[in-house]
């Protein structure tokens, strides 16, 4: 019975793969195991005689090695956006002044911002009346009212 033994070329598949996954789900995570992959298929494909054992194990240190060092990197010296509240749409508000579509009565009321309606919380308001956002608490807006 003989051994198998992995191709260089599955381990270019494997790292396709990989490849394929870290544009579905972007994180770095999956470039790094693509990349270790793909160096183990270049090594397997200049010394074929390698064990499958062997590439395992390289393999496996450089994924291990790679992700380390990248962790590491990006830790130091985080991503800046040129859009830091991008996936904070109730801080986007803050600074800004609504008009009230509902009093606020007993701390809470509604507004309508853009093409969706907040909760806010503030000191109590008749309908109508301007309110800038100071704050935000989970999805709720707090509001004081605007000088007029």
């Amino acid at each position: 019975m003989s051994e198998y033994s992995p191709e260089f070329w599955h381990w270019f598949v494997l790292a396709t793969v990989f490849g394929i996954i870290e544009v579905l789900a972007p994180g770095t995570f999956f470039l790094w195991l693509g990349i270790s992959a793909g160096l183990v298929g270049v090594l397997a494909w200049l010394v074929p005689t390698l064990d499958w054992r062997v590439q395992t194990l390289i393999f496996t240190v450089l994924a291990v090695v790679a992700v380390a060092i990248s962790r590491r990197y990006l830790r130091s010296r985080p991503i800046q956006s040129d859009r830091p509240l991008l996936n904070l749409r109730g801080h986007q508000y803050v600074g800004r002044t609504f008009t009230l579509d509902e009093p606020i009565v007993n701390g809470r009321g509604r507004i309508k911002v853009d093409d969706s309606i907040w909760r806010v919380e503030g000191d109590d308001c008749p309908a109508g009346r301007r309110v800038r956002v100071n704050g935000v608490d989970g999805v709720i807006l707090r509001v004081e009212a605007a000088a007029e």
